[in-house]
């Protein structure tokens, strides 16, 4: 049996669970193909970046399993995932100069984007909005 990389991406509200297996680079989102998935392209060019970077984008089938947040979250939890996976999958090789981690912390995927939504405050219509000023 083929050997399995698994990797645990969030961003916003969104959980990723990736399975990356050797294969013909194939991604699957919650069981449907991630052309379909994604609202947009842009999201699919943005999660197979770790990919690109690394020269992967045919050599993995990627299985996804996303829930919680927007398209956007969800792209970023699933860009995450895949960089965990990519880590896991090139273990040991950390000392060379082509390393995958070496690639991957310098264009930026590695580091979890720590950005979520600020707390409603009381007294106020969202977390800073407060209600308009009226002098009478």
């Amino acid at each position: 049996m083929a050997k399995v990389f698994i990797g645990t991406g969030r961003r916003k509200s969104s959980v990723a669970q990736v399975k990356m297996t050797a294969g013909t680079g194939k991604i699957t989102v919650n069981g449907v193909d991630v052309d379909e998935f994604m609202p947009y392209a842009t999201y699919v060019m943005d999660l197979k970046q770790p990919l690109v970077a690394t020269n992967n984008e045919n050599k993995f089938d990627i299985e996804v399993k996303v829930s919680g947040g927007g398209a956007s979250g969800q792209t970023g939890a699933i860009r995450l995932g895949i960089t965990r996976a990519l880590l896991k999958y090139d273990e040991g090789n950390e000392d060379n100069e082509d390393s995958y981690r070496k690639i991957l912390k310098k264009a930026g995927f590695i580091t979890r984007d720590p950005r979520v939504k600020e707390r409603k405050k009381p007294g106020l219509k969202a977390a800073r909005r407060a209600p308009q000023f009226s002098k009478r």
